[in-house]
């Protein structure tokens, strides 16, 4: 575990904050309190938003609220209990209407994309929420007791459910850490996909020698050709959903 990953501070800390208890740091006398644990994430939260993870900083943090630097650690620990009430604050303001009459294929697609729309819109959270070991905060715990329910009436075992949910949200997760990187990758250089292949064909064109990677040639090209680049988000996605959904059919077709 990394400081950037859920689950690296210490967790009796980390769940006093998150249940609401009083501030897990340690209380120095002075003045009364200016701001709110829930001030100091929501400011967390903007700097993520804004500039991305590495601009999460507690001095950073303080300065947003308005609180000295050393004063913020008597909100918060740490940056690693920071990045728990975060991640736990993000998934607690996600959109989750009841379940209703849907098929458990649809109810699945809603998790899936549901989950997509909140890694696209924080793309920080790809770097650090765990699925092996998330914050057991109130947000965790609705969000995972809402999408289990996705799974009602499929006929699997407790186990199975828990282990179907998690390979959903591992596809989810990979797919929108690969958008992600190709975003940045794309904003890092100043060339979209298509104008880097333009711009580096004279040379691909000599180097991919159709005898020597007949496939490679052939069938990177038609992807190409498809996709308007290697590698297409949407694409991707829809493929990748469609199979994860029909490995999980396989395993409800059996009950």
């Amino acid at each position: 575990m990394t400081e950037n990953s859920t689950g690296s501070g210490e967790p009796s800390r980390t769940l006093a904050l998150l249940w609401g208890e009083e501030s897990a740091a340690p209380r120095r006398k002075g003045p009364a309190r200016s701001v709110t644990v829930a001030q100091v994430v929501d400011a967390a939260l903007r700097l993520a938003d804004d500039q991305g993870l590495a601009a999460v900083t507690m001095r950073a943090v303080a300065e947003r609220v308005g609180v000295s630097a050393m004063s913020v650690y008597t909100y918060v620990p740490g940056k690693p209990e920071l990045l728990d009430l975060m991640v736990d604050a993000s998934y607690a303001r996600m959109a989750r209407m009841p379940w209703a009459g849907e098929a458990w294929r649809d109810r699945l697609e809603v998790v899936a994309e549901t989950n997509r729309d909140l890694l696209t819109s924080h793309p920080w959270l790809t770097e650090v929420a765990a699925l092996s070991r998330p914050p057991l905060g109130p947000g965790v715990m609705a969000k995972y007791e809402h999408e289990l329910a996705a799974f009602d009436g499929t006929g699997l075992s407790d186990v199975d459910t828990d282990a179907a949910l998690t390979y959903l949200l591992g596809f989810v997760q990979s797919h929108c850490r690969s958008a992600h990187d190709a975003a940045r990758a794309t904003t890092d250089s100043a060339m979209s996909d298509a104008d880097w292949w333009v711009a580096n064909q004279p040379i691909l064109a000599r180097a991919l020698d159709p005898e020597a990677y007949p496939r490679a040639v052939r069938i990177g090209s038609a992807a190409g050709e498809a996709q308007g680049s290697a590698w297409e988000a949407d694409r991707a996605w829809d493929f990748g959903l469609a199979r994860t959904l029909d490995g999980l059919a396989a395993l409800i077709g059996v009950h």
